[in-house]
C-alpha cells in the first residue's frame, strides 16, 4: 500500500554497471539518466541488485519519485532452492552483519527505499529467520524481503519468486504480499554496443527491435491477469545490458533504447489500471478440445483466405502435437515437420477492445484472421500465453462468419500448436 492505497510496483532489476567504470558511474548526470528513463517509461520502482550506490542515486530516486528495493550484496557460499540454510563461520557472520547494518544505517534517511532484501537466490543465505527479525528491528519502518528468488522461509513481509521469461506468481498468502522478483530477460545484442561481439546471452534472444518489442508487450499482457489475481509487484530483467548479458532495456553504453518506447509507455500505463473485461471470441483447446480442419501436405497458396475450400482437409480436435511437448494438451497427434490449420467462428458484432491470442506454439507459427497476417511468432513456448495483436487484427474481424488460419513449423524437440482469440475491453 502507498498512503493506504494499493499500488502495483513495476520496474527493472538495476545492476548499476557501467562500461567505463564498472560499478562506478562516470557522473552524477549518468546516475540521474538511469532514473529519468524509468520515469519516462512509466515504471515506478527499481530493484537495486546486489550492490549499493553513491548517495546521489538515492537522491535522484527521492527527487524524481522512484521506489527502491535495496539488496544486500551477495557473499559466501551458494544454496539451491531446496537446500537448507548454510552455516557460516563466525568471521563470515560478523562481516555480513557489520556490512548489512552499515548499509541500513547509511541509507536509512532515503524515503525512496521501501524494502530491504538480505538474500538473493540462495547466495550466502544463513539464519534467514534471525536475519529477517534483526533487520526488522534495525528498521521497523520498511518491508523486508527474506529471500528473493527461492529458498523462501515463510518470514518477512513478501514471498518473492523467479520465473523466466514469462511472468508467474506464488500462491496468494494471508499475511504476506506475493511478488515476482525477476522475470523477462529478453535478449537483443546491438552491433557496436556490446561488451563482446560473440557469446552474448539472454533468456530468449531476438533479431531486431520489432521482434523484441512484440515479445516484451506479450509479457505485459500476461502480467495483467496476475495482478488481478493478487500479484503485488514485478521486476523485469533489466535496465541495461551488463557485460555478456544483453537483456537490458538499453545497451550497456546507454546509447540505444532497444524497443519501441511509445509502445512500452502505453503498456506500462495499463499495469496500474483495473483489469480489462475479457471476452473469449474463439476458445483454445486448453480446457476443452475444439474442432479444426487441418492438413500436413502443403496446400494451395490461398489456403489462409476465408473463401478457400478446405473440404478435402481432415477434421481433428486441438491441440495438435506430441504428448511429450511441455505444456501440451494434445487432441490430435502431429509428428510431421509442418501443419496448416483452419477454423471458422461466428461474431454477433465487431469487437470494440484490444484483440489477443491465447496460444501455445512449438515452434514457428503464422496466424491469419480473415486472410490478414496478424502474428508471426518464432521459437517456442512451453505453456499457453497471451499475444497481443496489432490493430489490423481488430479491423480484420467482422460481424458474422470469420476464419482463423495457422501455419506451424517444427524443426527439433517437441512440437505443438493451438490457439484461441480473446477481446480485452478496458474498464473506466
Amino acid at each position: 500500500m502507498l498512503n493506504n492505497q494499493f499500488l502495483f510496483q513495476y520496474g527493472p532489476l538495476d545492476q548499476g554497471w557501467w562500461p567505463d567504470g564498472l560499478y562506478t558511474a562516470p557522473t552524477d548526470e549518468a546516475l540521474k539518466f538511469d532514473v529519468e528513463i524509468l520515469k519516462e517509461l512509466g515504471m515506478n520502482m527499481l530493484r537495486k541488485h546486489v550492490k549499493t550506490e553513491p548517495a546521489r542515486l538515492y537522491y535522484w530516486c527521492d527527487k524524481l519519485g522512484i521506489i527502491v528495493w535495496q539488496d544486500m550484496p551477495s557473499g559466501d557460499r551458494y544454496i539451491g532452492p531446496n537446500d537448507p540454510d548454510i552455516v557460516r563461520t563466525p568471521e563470515s557472520v560478523a562481516i555480513y552483519e557489520t556490512e548489512w547494518k552499515n548499509i541500513i544505517t547509511a541509507l536509512y534517511n532515503y524515503p525512496s527505499i521501501v524494502m530491504w532484501v538480505p538474500f538473493n537466490e540462495g547466495w550466502g543465505q544463513f539464519d534467514t529467520a534471525r536475519i529477517v527479525k534483526w533487520t526488522e528491528e534495525l528498521d521497523p519502518t520498511r518491508l523486508v524481503n527474506n529471500a528473493s528468488g527461492w529458498s523462501d522461509r515463510g518470514v518477512g513481509h513478501v514471498n518473492d519468486m523467479r520465473h523466466y521469461p514469462a511472468p508467474n506468481m506464488p500462491k496468494v498468502e494471508e499475511a504476506r504480499a506475493v511478488v515476482l522478483g525477476e522475470f523477462g530477460g529478453l535478449g537483443l545484442p546491438v552491433a557496436g554496443h556490446t561488451w563482446q561481439d560473440e557469446k552474448n546471452w539472454g533468456y530468449r534472444s531476438y533479431k531486431n527491435e520489432a521482434e523484441l518489442t512484440t515479445a516484451y508487450l506479450n509479457l505485459m499482457a500476461m502480467l495483467r491477469p496476475l495482478i488481478a489475481d493478487g500479484l503485488s509487484a514485478a521486476v523485469y530483467t533489466q535496465t541495461t545490458d551488463v557485460e555478456v548479458e544483453v537483456n537490458g532495456l538499453l545497451t550497456y553504453d546507454r546509447a540505444i533504447f532497444k524497443m519501441d518506447k511509445p509502445s512500452l509507455i502505453k503498456a506500462h500505463k495499463k499495469l496500474y489500471l483495473p483489469m480489462p473485461k475479457v471476452q473469449t471470441l474463439i476458445p483454445s483447446s486448453q480446457t476443452q478440445a475444439q474442432s479444426w480442419k487441418y492438413t500436413t501436405a502443403a496446400p494451395a497458396e490461398n489456403w489462409f483466405q476465408p473463401q478457400f475450400n478446405d473440404a478435402a482437409w481432415t477434421t481433428g480436435k486441438g491441440g495438435f502435437g506430441t504428448q511429450s511437448t511441455p505444456g501440451a494438451v494434445v487432441g490430435t497427434e502431429w509428428k510431421t515437420g509442418e501443419i496448416w490449420l483452419r477454423r471458422t467462428f461466428e461474431l454477433g458484432d465487431t469487437p470494440k477492445g484490444d484483440i489477443a491470442l491465447t496460444i501455445h506454439h512449438d515452434e514457428d507459427a503464422k496466424v491469419y484472421i480473415n486472410g490478414t497476417l496478424v502474428a508471426e511468432l518464432s521459437g517456442f513456448t512451453s505453456e499457453y500465453g497471451i499475444v497481443m495483436l496489432p490493430e489490423t487484427a481488430a479491423k480484420a474481424l467482422k460481424k458474422g462468419t470469420n476464419t482463423l488460419a495457422i501455419q506451424c513449423k517444427q524443426t527439433n524437440g517437441g512440437q505443438f500448436i493451438d490457439a484461441g482469440i480473446m477481446e480485452l475491453v478496458e474498464q473506466k
